[in-house]
């Protein structure tokens, strides 16, 4: 991990293959009731919705929450449910050097604003 424009970020220590598996992160599960408690920290902004119905959260660990967001981004994440992680892939062809962005909202194309300001 290493500073990016946005602050923490992660960057590929090698390259990496569009469709490529990069990051594989357990996560902590807090249920839609702790989420009136879990809003009042700072953990608020490093969750994942998670769940059938997307009304719990989850904490990656490993890396996983540490992803900066893009609108134009070169990886993807996807919940993994059943195993009880979420799984970050490459979404484009990534260069050594390169950091690696996720687009929060879910889907790699999706344009909706974010609870903070974008660059």
């Amino acid at each position: 991990m290493k500073k990016s424009k946005y602050g923490r970020g992660i960057f590929a220590t090698c390259d990496i293959k569009k469709g490529e598996l990069i990051h594989e992160a357990p996560v902590i599960i807090s249920s839609k009731n702790e989420f009136k408690y879990l809003k009042k920290t700072i953990m608020i902004e490093y969750v994942f919705w998670w769940g059938d119905d997307l009304q719990e959260c989850a904490l990656a660990l490993g890396y996983g929450s540490l992803f900066n967001h893009s609108y134009t981004p070169n990886a993807l994440y996807k919940l993994n449910l059943k195993n009880q992680t979420i799984d970050i892939f490459a979404y484009s062809d990534i260069k050594t050097g390169d950091e690696i962005l996720i687009n929060y909202n879910g889907d790699p194309v999706d344009t909706e604003p974010m609870w903070f300001d974008v660059y």
